[in-house]
Order: structure tokens, then sequence, then C-alpha cells
């Protein structure tokens, strides 16, 4: 049974973002986990950035990029008496049709879930010092299978041996594991160096999901493995320095994306190296120099 055209010219796409606090600079305003307005006043610090107790947490990106300083943060944070934690993430319950070529000779139609969740938590150490952490897992294995789900051009990964052609693969179950730790020299300069098992190194741009133009896509960008195809990545350690609004870091890391078991933890080969300088202009954006091998 042909299913009506109606539905096939669509994509029905319902989003359930774990959306329940719009972060601002203006931390007075948030509401703590008990809903009442000025729930972190008694906290040593706002959440800061991950890298830095003296940049704001809006610049964070995936990894150690930035985003500009008015990106808005969606998430739900709460707190110890000495940690703070913010966790965000997106479920997209939809279907979706796709079809080029003579008699639907490319594309596909599907329902499916893809889905992403984010814990990110911090704390001091001592006076200067900042110590973070990260994890990121996704169900995309359990919700679009091993093959992924249809998306026209794209390209990347493989499933039974086979290149993944027209379809965007399913992530990794754990897509981001990591450790950070910072130091402020003063107000405008710090050192940090961070792990990840899985995690992201300092190459390419802030992955999609990350990003405020595309945090709500139900589907990857085209160019998601031409652009930010390094952001699961089993084995990456990076140092950095920041300046003001400029920072160098570099990052060694395994130069392969991850395998076809959606569960496992693939091995550690530090076989690759990529290097960045970015310069943030914090109302209107950033840019950034990039190099690798």
């Amino acid at each position: 049974m042909k299913i009506p055209l109606l539905l096939i010219a669509c994509v029905c796409c319902f989003n359930l973002p774990l959306i329940a606090q719009h972060e601002h600079h203006n931390m007075g305003q948030m509401k703590d986990s008990t809903g009442k307005k000025g729930g972190m006043e008694h906290m040593q610090m706002p959440m800061s950035h991950a890298f830095s107790l003296n940049l704001p947490m809006n610049r964070n990106g995936s990894g150690s990029s930035w985003l500009p300083d008015v990106s808005p943060m969606y998430g739900y944070m709460f707190h110890s008496r000495k940690w703070m934690y913010m966790v965000h993430g997106n479920v997209f319950l939809r279907y979706t049709y796709q079809d080029i070529g003579h008699k639907g000779a490319r594309g596909g139609d599907q329902f499916d879930a893809p889905n992403w969740f984010m814990l990110m938590a911090q704390r001091r150490v001592g006076k200067k010092g900042l110590f973070h952490y990260e994890v990121m897992i996704s169900f995309d294995r359990l919700t679009e299978g091993g093959a992924g789900y249809p998306l026209l051009f794209q390209s990347g990964e493989s499933w039974k041996g086979q290149p993944l052609v027209d379809r965007q693969h399913p992530h990794d179950l754990f897509s981001g594991l990591s450790v950070g730790y910072s130091y402020a020299l003063s107000k405008y300069a710090d050192v940090y160096a961070s792990f990840g098992y899985p995690g992201e190194p300092a190459l390419g741009s802030v992955a999609f999901m990350h990003r405020p133009s595309a945090m709500t896509n139900p589907d990857a960008p085209v160019s998601h493995h031409w652009n930010d195809g390094t952001h699961i990545t089993f084995g990456v350690a990076t140092l950095g320095v920041r300046l003001y609004d400029f920072k160098l870091e570099g990052s060694v890391f395994t130069g392969r994306e991850p395998d076809e078991n959606r569960y496992n933890f693939d091995k550690m080969r530090f076989d690759s190296w990529s290097g960045g300088f970015r310069i943030t202009l914090p109302v209107t954006g950033h840019c950034r120099c990039l190099m690798g091998g």
C-alpha cells in the first residue's frame, strides 16, 4: 500500500528538546532546581566556560571550540555544595521520506527518533583552577538501526562493511566522555588541558548539534562529515592557552571515525595531530585558522 501523497511530501517532525531553562548572562535571574529565582545567589560562582573561570558559559561550543558570547544556551542547571551541573539534549520523533532519480533509485523513507543527551559538570580547584567533565550519549543505534536514516548526498562511515551513501549513520552510545582542567593566570589569560575517550580535537567547527543555527535540525547537515567529522574521536588530548579573545591550541588524536559497533570503545591510536588559532568577537562571531595531519 502506497503512503499517501501528503505524507510523503512532508517531513513530520516532533522536536522534544530537553529545555527547561533559557540561560542568560544575567545569572541572578536564573532558576535553580526548586524553580525559585535567585537560587544561584548562595553559590560561590555561576557556571562559567568549561575552560576558563573568566569567560561566559555561552561561549562553550563542542570540545574546546568557541561560540559567540550572544549564543543562547539551553539546559537545566542544578548544583551541589561544590559542583555545578547542566543537562540538555534533543529527541526528534519524525517520519522522513527522500526520493531522487528514476523511480526512486536513491533515497528512502523511515520512522525514527534521532537523539542526544549531555551532562556538563564543573567545580573550582583552589582559587584559580577549574575542573570539568562532560558526558554525551545517543540512543541512535536503537532508534535508527545500524544503517542510520535516509539523507540524500550524505556520506561517511559504514554498515556491514559497506560505505554509507545517502544515509546518515547512527551516533555511538558514548559520543563524548571527557575531562578538562584550566588555570587562570589572570583575568585575561588561561592555560588548559583536556582528554577525551571519546572527545573532540582542536579541528573543525563546532559540531552541528551545538551550533545555534543547527541544534534543532532533525537531520545532520550534509557537510557533517566534511566539516566536523572528528567530533567523536576515541582518544584525544588537547593543550591550549588563551589571551583575551585569542587562543592557541593543539591536539593529538585518533585520526579515524568510529567503527560500526556503536556500543564499544575503539582503540586509542594517537596517530594524528591538529592545531588551531581562534579569535572570538564576543558579540558578532568568531573566526579560526586550523591545521592538522
